[in-house]
């Protein structure tokens, strides 16, 4: 039996993956997560990821 596995669109890098982690209805793939974690605030790489994250605060809530 095989296991499809559909692959999802990064909010961070836009390319579609098939791992990585679902937060609210966005989808962070494994690379850019381990980016974001690793990136320190005074790298200019962390506004980056700071403004593509501002779409959580633009995601549909759940009740």
């Amino acid at each position: 039996m095989v296991e499809l596995i559909s692959k999802q669109t990064c909010v961070v890098c836009d390319n579609q993956r098939d791992k990585g982690i679902n937060v609210y209805n966005l989808f962070i793939c494994s690379q850019c997560e381990q980016k974001i974690v690793q990136t320190e605030p005074e790298d200019p790489s962390y506004a980056y990821f700071v403004e593509k994250l501002k779409r959580l605060n633009h995601s549909t809530s759940y009740s």
